[in-house]
């Protein structure tokens, strides 16, 4: 991945999160639901494995799920720990806003 594509791919998954997790803290009145709900996400985008077999096949999932984070190249994690980033931020945007007095909805 090229300098420049990389760095337009931080932006976009920080502010792609930093969005949808403010509107999700916004909507839900809990302000770090997203911070856990996106692991999940950035685990599926990383493995494709069913989320179900996690369950039924926890051996084999865990397994498979340790091999692709093990190969997963350093452009990778740098996009989707800027999309964490973006999580975080929307959460204390929110906490913010809340001890300011705003309140939504």
């Amino acid at each position: 991945m090229s300098i420049p594509v990389l760095i337009i791919s931080m932006v976009l998954f920080l502010v792609l999160f930093f969005g949808i997790g403010f509107i999700a803290n916004m909507l839900l009145r809990m302000t770090w639901i997203f911070c856990f709900i996106y692991p999940v996400i950035a685990l599926s985008m990383i493995d494709r494995i069913a989320f179900s077999r996690y369950f039924t096949d926890p051996g084999t999932a865990f397994r498979q799920l340790g091999e692709h984070l093990s190969s997963i190249h350093l452009s990778d994690a740098l996009v989707l720990s800027s999309g964490l980033a973006g999580a975080l931020l929307a959460g204390v945007a929110i906490k913010a806003l809340r001890k300011n007095g705003y309140r939504m909805f």
